[in-house]
Formats: C-alpha cells, sequence, structure tokens
C-alpha cells in the first residue's frame, strides 16, 4: 500500500489517501471514487509530500538487535504460549528485557511490568513444559485421564478457543517462554 497526502483543488483541503499503486490512484481518480472527506470534491491531486522510507523490515533498531536476540525467535513462532490455570511465563532475558524493545516506559510502567515478569518466572518453577502438547495436556487433565498438574505450553489460537470452550481454562503468558530445548 502507498500513502499519497492528496488535497482538493476547489478548498485545497489536505487529506490522506491509501491506494495500492500509483496507477489506482489515477484510475480511482478518473472514475470520481476519489473524494475530499471535508467538501466532497472529487477535483483531488496529490500533494507535495515528503517520502516515508523507513528501515527493511527485518531489522530492528541496533539496541534491540544486539541486547534482546531471543525476542526475534520467540515473534516468529506459529503458536502462542499458554498456560494451564492461567499461570503466566516470564520475558525471556528476565525483566531487564521490558526496556529494550522501545521507547523508555515511565518508571511506575517498568516497575509494574518487572513485578509481574517475577510473579510470572515464579509461578513457572511449579509449572512442566509440555511444548506443542499442550492442548492434549490440558484436555486429558480436564477429563480425568491424567493427573492434574500446572504446565505451560504452546497452542495456536484456534486450540486455545477450543479449549475455553470445552470449559477448559486457559490464558496467555503475557510475555514469551523460550522453550527448554531452544535455551542456551
Amino acid at each position: 500500500m502507498i500513502v499519497f497526502d492528496l488535497q482538493c483543488r476547489s478548498g485545497a483541503h489536505r487529506f490522506e489517501g491509501w491506494f495500492g499503486s500509483s496507477d489506482d490512484f489515477e484510475r480511482q481518480r478518473e472514475r470520481g471514487l476519489v473524494g475530499c472527506p471535508v467538501c466532497g470534491s472529487v477535483d483531488v491531486i496529490k500533494s507535495v509530500m515528503a517520502p516515508n522510507v523507513g528501515r527493511k523490515g527485518n531489522q530492528l533498531p541496533e539496541p534491540a538487535r544486539s541486547r534482546d536476540p531471543a525476542r526475534q525467535q520467540t515473534k516468529s513462532a506459529a503458536a502462542e504460549p499458554v498456560t494451564a490455570g492461567g499461570m503466566p511465563a516470564p520475558a525471556p532475558g528476565g525483566p531487564a528485557a521490558l526496556t529494550n524493545a522501545g521507547p523508555a516506559l515511565p518508571p511506575e510502567a517498568a516497575a509494574l511490568f518487572r513485578a509481574i515478569a517475577a510473579r510470572q518466572a515464579e509461578a513457572l518453577k511449579s509449572s512442566r513444559w509440555v511444548g506443542n502438547d499442550f492442548a492434549d495436556s490440558a484436555r486429558a487433565m480436564h477429563y480425568g485421564e491424567t493427573d492434574t498438574q500446572a504446565i505451560h505450553g504452546q497452542a495456536t489460537p484456534t486450540e486455545a478457543r477450543e479449549l475455553l470452550e470445552e470449559g477448559i481454562e486457559v490464558a496467555p503468558i503475557l510475555f514469551p517462554v523460550i522453550p527448554p530445548n531452544e535455551a542456551n
């Protein structure tokens, strides 16, 4: 998608328009499909604009790339980590990793995230990693086929919805977890 700054000639109102290409804009304009949201005029032209050229999609800002390599690894996973019984999980690299991902948080928010991460880490100490077998393990415990215990693992969004529909209590974890077999 391309974002163009547009302007109507009659009232000189400026606004944005999103198009598949420059040709797409021209075709829609010629057919009278592009109109000013303020005055309704279809006599619209592209306005002078500065291009917004960002980083390549596979690049992180330098500080985040160098300090938090686990962040990339967990973002690409197809399944989302969840826990049975609503137990959350810690952030990779511990609470310090929370401030490396973007702009600085207010001190109160950073303290809150650190407290949540610490509680999640404590909760996982008494929980067993079941990996991609999370949905099957949760069902087996729910239906009395295995002993009940605290578990955490990965489930697709569809699997998580199905578990909830069956009355099985699960909750997404707030911070990513590195599976034990992938940890250094």
